[in-house]
């Protein structure tokens, strides 16, 4: 049978801790009630790790099927995405061309980036913006384009151009670029 023994402290105890890397002495026994105990956190704390890994794996698979629907739902409406972002760029783009937000000089310039090298180049205008350009040329603001006529012609919208040369027409329509931008969106979504 086990003895027993008693301490007495000239003041009360405040905590106990139970030292981490304590190995007990040999010959000192377990108490059953402790040993039952400790075996009961044991298997609890397994029940517990057990369950956490079975909460990951689901919540793996839960985010696995979530990606796989938000690629499918992404493929399945690329096009209308495309469509969508292209309505959004038109009307933003007509905006701007109805309050007269924008340059009709880069325009030209970069229709003749694509034009073939040539003399007797012809420009065609929508006369407002002809008449803009003009009057930019007049007060010394504008960049002139020597060698180049230009001419007011009613079927080139505003913020356009078409580019007339022995070797061919060049033009720069607004609907003209949108459509290929809306390829492009299509091709790489």
């Amino acid at each position: 049978m086990a003895k027993s023994f008693s301490v007495n402290l000239a003041v009360p105890i405040t905590g106990a801790k139970i030292l981490p890397n304590y190995v007990r002495p040999a010959g000192v026994a377990m108490s059953p009630s402790f040993a039952a105990e400790q075996k009961a956190i044991t298997e609890e704390l397994k029940a517990q790790r057990k369950l956490y890994g079975e909460v990951c794996q689901m919540l793996q698979g839960a985010a696995n099927k979530l990606n796989n629907f938000y690629e499918e739902m992404f493929s399945a409406h690329k096009e209308e995405i495309a469509r969508l972002s292209l309505e959004i760029a038109r009307k933003v783009l007509m905006q701007k061309v109805s309050d007269g937000d924008y340059e009709i000089e880069t325009i030209i310039e970069e229709a003749l980036k694509s034009s073939p090298g040539s003399n007797d180049i012809v420009v065609h205008l929508n006369s407002e913006d002809l008449a803009s350009y003009e009057k930019s040329l007049s007060d010394g603001e504008g960049c002139e384009f020597e060698g180049i006529k230009f001419v007011a012609d009613s079927s080139i919208g505003k913020a356009e151009c078409m580019i007339e040369s022995p070797k061919g027409t060049i033009e720069s329509r607004i609907n003209g670029h949108l459509e290929q931008i809306g390829k492009s969106l299509i091709g790489s979504v």
